[in-house]
């Protein structure tokens, strides 16, 4: 991935923030370290893999929109944080372990996973996606706008996100999802799944059909 960055200290990297109106309550729970900052609006070809990001310093800052043609991904703990002063466009978004994403406008995605609670999650506009997979505990910090799109999640954060509970679940995750990322339940094939658990999903077969590049909603392109 090359992308041609300045880096920032921590104090050069505030009052970039600053200036653009990003609150102190988002930042304030970021690493107080340098930052690699993109001037201006970007566009990636393919993957934006922030734990193979090759970053001098603790995360990407995007003084502009973002727009990635495949998904933002971050599985990793210690993985480089994602910070995006304007919009965020991409295929999909799929954050696990340390994920640290902050974006100052909307998003806009077929898919946003979210797997385990480890994180910092804060998106200031809206939230738009043909699907929002949430597990192991996993939920946004900040959607501050409005969240589009049906939200698939385990019955403890399902009354959050009005997402169908008990035997509608299932049936919820098929109408929306391919059925190659679909759960046949506790006779299913584990690899893969480890922690996941939103109902009628298969994790690990959702993450592959992200990486590579395929569409997993059954209304396939970005919300």
């Amino acid at each position: 991935m090359n992308i041609t960055t300045t880096l920032h200290s921590w104090d050069g990297s505030v009052a970039l923030f600053e200036r653009r109106g990003l609150p102190v309550s988002t930042y304030e729970n970021l690493y107080e370290e340098s930052y690699d900052v993109h001037a201006g609006a970007l566009a990636i070809d393919g993957h934006l893999d922030l734990d193979a990001a090759e970053l001098e310093g603790t995360g990407l800052v995007v003084d502009g929109d973002l727009d990635v043609s495949g998904a933002v991904l971050t599985i990793d703990d210690g993985c480089s944080a994602l910070i995006v002063l304007g919009d965020l466009r991409a295929a999909a978004v799929y954050l696990e372990g340390d994920a640290k994403l902050l974006v100052r406008g909307s998003v806009h995605v077929e898919a946003f996973v979210g797997n385990m609670t480890d994180k910092l999650v804060m998106v200031h506009g809206d939230l738009h996606a043909r699907v929002t997979v949430l597990s192991a505990g996993f939920e946004p910090d900040l959607v501050e706008g409005t969240l589009h799109g049906p939200v698939l999640a385990p019955a403890y954060l399902a009354a959050a996100y009005s997402a169908p509970t008990g035997a509608e679940a299932p049936a919820a995750a098929a109408a929306v999802l391919v059925p190659e990322v679909l759960s046949a339940g506790a006779d299913d094939d584990p690899d893969g799944q480890g922690v996941f658990d939103t109902p009628g999903v298969h994790g690990g077969r959702l993450l592959g059909r992200i990486e590579a590049g395929l569409p997993v909603t059954l209304a396939a392109g970005r919300g």
